[in-house]
């Protein structure tokens, strides 16, 4: 199977025009015509994900983030993004990103999440529709059975394997409904106390957006990387459902930049 053709699947599930316009998902670098000899899964990409990859003899990297934001003026080896483009060239390794059209698909990575939390009866908030599409940035859902927001809280760390998770003060009634947003989510907050949620989860939130919203509903942030570290599980569901006999392999190497200390 060609190259071109796990890509064409992943793009059905979540088709680039749901990207944001800020966006660059899609295609990174690399020929498609190639058959593919195996696919490395994960959230971003770096030198030691392309290593990984030619160790283990997979052709293409798919990833969440995008290895190319913006446009390179030189390719000399100056940073870590330009050595990831000559070393994937060097040994012909097509890079594919799945990005905020991800984020914004159905069974996307927003539900993911909600899978991991166990939530029930789930759907978009803050809903759109791109070219008939429908599509949103966030998921909303309902716990199985209403949780004090200590127990709640203790229940998303576990779930996501987060040593601690920023928080506002702990909400004074049970948590029922809770509101999603995979990675950067504060612009989705008001939204999410529109829709009546008890609690919003999201990967990272500015300072002052947690002002005033004490008892209004329970603020859960488990970092970035964390809150989107199962998304390589979709795309290994997404080519082994549609692209049968596609090796698919899970990145080992931990790409989190952040340490906690």
């Amino acid at each position: 199977m060609k190259i071109k053709q796990v890509l064409s699947a992943l793009e059905q599930f979540a088709p680039l025009p749901l990207q944001e316009s800020w966006d660059n998902a899609g295609l990174q670098l690399g020929l498609t015509e190639a058959e593919v000899s195996g696919a490395l899964l994960c959230l971003d990409v770096n030198e030691a994900i392309v290593d990984e990859a030619i160790r283990k003899g997979c052709n293409l990297i798919v990833s969440h983030h995008p290895l190319l934001f913006r446009g390179l003026k030189q390719i000399s080896g100056a940073d870590d993004v330009q050595r990831c483009v000559i070393k994937a060239i060097k040994h012909d390794v097509v890079v594919v990103s799945m990005h905020t059209n991800m984020d914004n698909a159905k069974n996307g990575v927003n539900w993911k999440i909600a899978e991991r939390m166990g939530l029930k009866d789930c759907r978009f908030f803050a809903k759109k529709e791109v070219d008939g599409v429908e599509a949103g940035s966030g998921v909303i859902g309902d716990l199985p059975e209403p949780m004090a927001a200590s127990d709640f809280i203790q229940m998303v760390k576990e779930r996501f394997q987060v040593a601690c998770a920023q928080c506002n003060e702990l909400l004074e009634r049970p948590i029922g409904k809770v509101a999603i947003c995979g990675g950067a989510g504060d612009f989705l907050l008001d939204d999410a106390i529109r829709q009546g949620a008890d609690a919003f989860i999201t990967g990272e939130m500015h300072y002052h957006v947690y002002f005033g919203h004490e008892q209004q509903l329970q603020i859960c942030v488990i970092g970035h990387y964390q809150s989107e570290q199962y998304t390589s599980e979709i795309f290994r569901d997404i080519i082994q459902r549609e692209c049968p006999g596609v090796r698919t392999e899970l990145a080992e190497t931990a790409t989190n930049p952040i340490r906690y200390i």
